[in-house]
């Protein structure tokens, strides 16, 4: 059975799509067969895998929403062999809009990865930075939510928005939704204020956090410059180890 989890937050600069492609890309590397679908419009988990948006040109998510394209046809091989995505540009930025007025709207990427036949033990989901249609839609289709969080000052800042939208899609639309947990990412051991927010959230959430930190890291930043995976730019940085640590803890601690 593969499991389908959503990496979201509306607050943006938060590392999401970091996220996204480095745990995506550490799943992988255990070999477990990953498909990094990008909701975003700008793109950015789709050419962090290495995509060219060039070549996606009506072959991306997009195509797949409006029905003109099935799902399967717009999955593209990477470098990683247990790792296929779908790629996403910005055709998405009117998805919104051209469905206002569709049926059962939110449940349109759930009825698309109900049509795949390849047997995927994993389905990472990129969300944008807000709480709309596509966003909604990535929670509806997903069994599990992680929460990327800023150690920084406004952290905890729509945190409770947040929980309180997962709390109506789980009531209203999918009922089998769960928090797979919060992750601190951003962190600097050598900012007092990155302990007192590391601190501050764990008291007051517990176990719903990490025990895995994303810390800040220099070349965790550089590699999507690349069009590469942390994994694949510096196995031995420290961003490389976090990533490998959290698919460790997500697979073997029951939160999923």
């Amino acid at each position: 059975m593969r499991k389908i989890i959503c990496i979201a937050n509306q607050k943006g600069g938060v590392g999401k799509t970091t996220t996204a492609i480095n745990l995506a890309a550490s799943l992988a590397a255990a070999e477990q067969k990953t498909l990094l679908i990008d909701c975003d419009s700008q793109g950015n988990a789709t050419s962090g895998v290495g995509i060219e948006k060039n070549i996606i040109h009506k072959k991306n998510l997009y195509y797949s929403l409006i029905g003109k394209v099935p799902l399967k046809d717009v999955i593209i091989g990477t470098q990683m062999p247990f790792l296929d995505v779908v790629p996403a540009n910005q055709d998405l930025i009117g998805i919104e809009v051209e469905f206002v007025n569709l049926e059962n709207r939110e449940k349109k990427l759930r009825s698309l990865l109900n049509t795949l036949d390849t047997a995927y033990d994993f389905v990472i989901i990129d969300c944008p930075p807000s709480l709309g249609f596509l966003t909604i839609n990535a929670l509806v289709a997903s069994e599990s939510l992680i929460i990327p969080l800023q150690c920084e000052y406004f952290a905890m800042e729509g945190l409770g928005h947040l929980l309180n939208t997962v709390k109506l899609v789980k009531t209203r639309l999918n009922p089998s939704l769960t928090l797979a947990g919060i992750l601190l990412t951003m962190f600097d051991t050598r900012n007092l204020l990155s302990h007192k927010v590391s601190e501050d959230v764990r008291t007051h959430l517990g176990k719903k956090v990490f025990n895995t930190v994303i810390h800040r890291n220099v070349r965790l930043s550089e590699s999507p410059s690349h069009g590469l995976p942390i994994i694949l730019y510096d196995i031995r940085s420290r961003g490389a180890i976090a990533y490998m640590e959290l698919a460790n803890e997500l697979m073997t601690n029951g939160r999923i």
